[in-house]
């Protein structure tokens, strides 16, 4: 086993229960850790500081939204083919801060050109979305950085996006997540970790997802992970705009 303490990493992607995290050392002296946390705010706080957070969330909302939507949304769409649809739409911030759909498709038509609404996929992510954005802060960029994970799958599958999709008609689709699984045996990750019972208020996909995510977050160490788009911009907040992989 290799000499040096653990430095750790997290893998986060948002869940019914809270936020699942998966820590993953970068000296591989410890073995990969799974934990479940109710607010994102925690995983800040946590006994085992990650040196880098790679979460499933968009991170920098603009005031206006033009008619691709973000930058890295644009960006990513681009590589994954058939898994682009996995890619949502996210709306100007004001538009996310509202609590009421109706309100948040009137906002988000008044903040786009061309007047968009929004997806009802995309309002049931604002609740964290909110969440994460309450947090970040340009500070924070050295630590916390957006992911997806379809696109992180796309860069350990050598740049080819999975061509089964994680789940048909809203069920899970086991021979896409086996797929996803295999694929992250190559990673330091045993099958058994990859197979392990989700905690109560999370699935098996979201398992495999914190994974693949704290895999780029030990790219993200290493130097090794890239901002898509390159030119990225920069929100109201200061907040990059960028998914990583």
């Amino acid at each position: 086993m290799p000499d040096g303490e653990p430095v750790w990493v997290a893998g986060v992607d948002g869940c019914r229960a809270g936020w699942l995290a998966i820590f993953r050392d970068v000296n591989k002296v410890a073995e990969p850790t799974l934990r479940l946390f109710e607010r994102f705010a925690d995983i800040l706080r946590s006994p085992t500081q990650p040196a880098k957070i790679a979460v499933d969330m968009p991170i920098g909302l603009p005031d206006h939204m033009g008619s691709t939507g973000r930058g890295a949304e644009k960006a990513v769409r681009a590589h994954l083919g058939m898994r682009q649809s996995t890619v949502f739409a996210i709306p100007s911030r004001k538009a996310v801060y509202c609590e009421d759909y109706w309100e948040a498709c009137e906002v988000a038509m008044a903040t786009s050109s061309p007047p968009r609404k929004v997806s009802k996929q995309a309002f049931y992510l604002f609740p964290k979305i909110r969440e994460l954005d309450e947090v970040m802060l340009p500070a924070l960029e050295e630590t916390i950085f957006e992911v997806h994970p379809e696109m992180a799958f796309w860069r350990l599958n050598g740049q080819a996006p999975i061509p089964l999709p994680k789940k048909v008609k809203g069920q899970p689709n086991g021979a896409g997540l086996d797929m996803r699984r295999d694929l992250l045996t190559q990673f330091d990750y045993s099958k058994r970790f990859l197979d392990q019972k989700p905690p109560k208020g999370a699935g098996r996909d979201d398992v495999l997802d914190a994974c693949v995510n704290a895999v780029i977050a030990e790219r993200l160490y290493h130097g090794e992970a890239e901002p898509f788009p390159q030119d990225f911009r920069r929100d109201g907040r200061g907040l990059r705009m960028a998914i990583w992989a």
